[in-house]
């Protein structure tokens, strides 16, 4: 089957960064059954949810969101917050911009839901979503959800807890194609026992607190981190804690201040083929295992940190995946992360 104009787009992108970046860079970024060659024709990314998401777990699985029931297209917060707090499943549209009031407000969704931006036009403003314990199988896919920094009212981003998605020990989540922006804590917060987890596609833009994991001593969380966008943010980029299996492959941490990703705890992290460029720390972990190959780091700075220790796990054990080269990852990125035209319509 001859690629899509999409597919023919990135393979064209992979491979004329891949070349450029190898040249430049004089490193063999190919990691043996988990690269493929820069030439190998690619479809774009998955329509459906891959990594951990995909799998069936907890007696339920894999992360449809609400494919099951009615599609409906929402412009105001009153039908935004019907259809996502409603039994029933439902795809749920935005068409525009929707503005949260009052500013921090994050609206509690329910399970099976898919919450779309129509194309690049989809805004959450001033709010964001929240998933309590026992939600699953949710679809946030295709947004920008952005501004609720207080600078002046809270400079540290200790008092307003306004986060754009926080999950507490939700599970079956695909969280896709989104642009997280100027909140005033976390972009993203995988809190307590959340898992099944993939986290795909996005761009994390200018936070201080950008994509927290853990909060829990328990270690069973299975989360994917893959072809994410971390720029001109501070910490947590993201810091995992206690996470059974992370996995992280062909994310670009681009001037980050404070660290990058952040290996806490008992967790067992394998990261691969992704690019830093400007990051203090890139990498690294204090007692979690870490396996790190086929990354590279341009103009990052490093403390005294361990940036591999352990045998970790093998994620092809548990999904199959390929890996673009790291070389390629920022283009990639800036081509096809965040909201896309050709999504939701």
């Amino acid at each position: 089957m001859n690629p899509s104009p999409a597919g023919r787009t990135r393979r064209a992108v992979v491979a004329a960064a891949a070349a450029a970046g190898m040249v430049v860079a004089g490193l063999a970024v190919a990691h043996p059954g988990s690269a493929e060659p820069p030439s190998r024709p690619r479809q774009g990314w998955s329509d459906t949810a891959d990594g951990f998401a995909s799998l069936p777990g907890l007696g339920r699985g894999p992360t449809t969101g609400g494919a099951a029931g009615e599609t409906v297209t929402v412009d105001t917060m009153e039908e935004l917050n019907r259809y996502v707090t409603a039994a029933e499943p439902y795809v749920i549209q935005v068409a525009g911009s929707i503005d949260l009031d009052p500013k921090g407000t994050e609206l509690k969704v329910a399970s099976d839901k898919t919450i779309i931006g129509v194309g690049t036009s989809g805004e959450i403003v001033g709010g964001g979503f929240f998933l309590g314990t026992g939600v699953h199988n949710v679809i946030i896919r295709n947004l920008t959800i952005r501004d609720t920094l207080m600078p002046e009212d809270d400079p540290d981003d200790k008092q307003y807890d306004y986060d754009a998605i926080q999950l507490d020990t939700a599970d079956h989540i695909w969280i896709d194609h989104n642009t997280l922006t100027r909140m005033n804590d976390g972009l993203l917060d995988s809190r307590k026992d959340t898992t099944f987890l993939t986290v795909s596609w996005n761009r994390f833009f200018d936070n201080n607190k950008t994509f927290g994991i853990g909060w829990t001593p328990n270690v069973t969380s299975q989360i994917t981190i893959h072809h994410n966008w971390f720029k001109d943010t501070v910490q947590r980029n993201p810091s995992a804690d206690n996470i059974a299996n992370l996995h992280m492959y062909n994310n670009y941490l681009q001037d980050v201040a404070a660290y990058g990703n952040y290996v806490r705890g008992r967790t067992s992290a394998v990261i691969e083929n992704s690019y830093y460029e400007g990051t203090h720390n890139p990498y690294y972990t204090v007692e979690g295992e870490l396996v790190q190959r086929g990354n590279i780091t341009v103009d990052c700075t490093w403390d005294d940190v361990i940036r591999e220790q352990g045998d970790a796990f093998d994620p092809h054990d548990f999904y199959d995946y390929k890996a673009d080269p790291a070389a390629a990852v920022p283009a990639l990125l800036n081509e096809f992360s965040g909201p896309q035209p050709e999504i939701g319509t």
